[in-house]
């Protein structure tokens, strides 16, 4: 088949890219341009581009939502806590403050190793919740 002739001015830099994809390739810069030319043009191209969108944002939508079922497990989480505490404990004597804010450090401090350990096998409340929900979902 007979190709046409056209002639286009370019920017350096594009044509610069053009150059040095060519000569990566072995390839004519008239065949690198008239494939991309081809790419831009074709219908196609653009069909699996949008799929290719529409696929990851399906991605991002999906780790949107289980991001937020777990923002929302630990609110509830940390405001039932917040509720059973404030419902079972009582108030301190004045005499006693000073040596319940000790305790209150010590085991704070407990509290952060075990947190510590607990991230760093990799066990979480969240992933227990959603295998106890799973198991209590499956008919017996």
């Amino acid at each position: 088949m007979k190709k046409t002739q056209l002639s286009i001015y370019l920017d350096p830099e594009t044509f610069k890219t053009i150059e040095a994809f060519a000569q990566r390739r072995g390839q004519p810069k008239s065949l690198v341009a008239e494939a991309a030319i081809a790419a831009f043009l074709s219908p196609d191209d653009s069909d699996r581009r949008e799929a290719a969108i529409a696929k990851r944002l399906d991605r991002i939508a999906r780790l949107l939502e289980r991001l937020e079922r777990n923002d929302g497990v630990t609110l509830e989480t940390v405001a039932l806590f917040i509720r059973f505490w404030l419902t079972s404990t009582p108030a301190l004597p004045e005499h006693s403050t000073p040596a319940a804010r000790a305790k209150g450090a010590e085991r704070y401090d407990r509290f952060v190793e075990a947190l510590g350990r607990r991230l760093a096998s990799g066990s979480t409340v969240l992933k227990e919740v959603s295998i106890d929900m799973q198991a209590s979902e499956k008919p017996e």
